[in-house]
């Protein structure tokens, strides 16, 4: 492994759908700052931006990135709810329901034309 992929791997940043499930759960959250102990964290892990997943040295520090750019995008980010994988496969026209279609659906004239003997449509 070079360098190149070291240096892009280094300052990684939770990703923004991690981000919301630890601002929905704070079981979520609990389980992150747990991950590693508190002496190895900055500041003793006692200074913890949510939003950007980051731990800072002291008070000042994390009062000076709050009021920062770099913040205030990842804020910006944050307020579109991510997509669900639901949602994904709808829009690629997949079907949801495992293929299973409802008497509704049916009873409402969703079948497809009705077609003659020869194969083409009686329309």
């Amino acid at each position: 492994m070079g360098p190149a992929r070291r240096n892009k791997t280094k300052r990684r940043m939770r990703d923004l759908d991690q981000v919301h499930a630890d601002l929905r759960s704070s079981k979520h959250l609990a389980q992150h700052k747990t991950a590693k102990p508190a002496e190895d964290l900055p500041g003793l892990g006692r200074f913890y931006c949510v939003e950007c997943a980051k731990w800072f040295e002291g008070e000042n520090s994390l009062v000076q990135h709050r009021k920062g750019k770099n913040h205030k995008r990842r804020l910006r980010a944050l307020r579109a709810e991510p997509y669900s994988q639901k949602e994904a496969e709808a829009a690629v026209g997949l079907r949801t329901d495992n293929g299973t279609r409802s008497k509704a659906s049916i009873t409402a004239g969703d079948e497809p034309a009705a077609m003659d003997i020869k194969g083409t449509d009686s329309r």
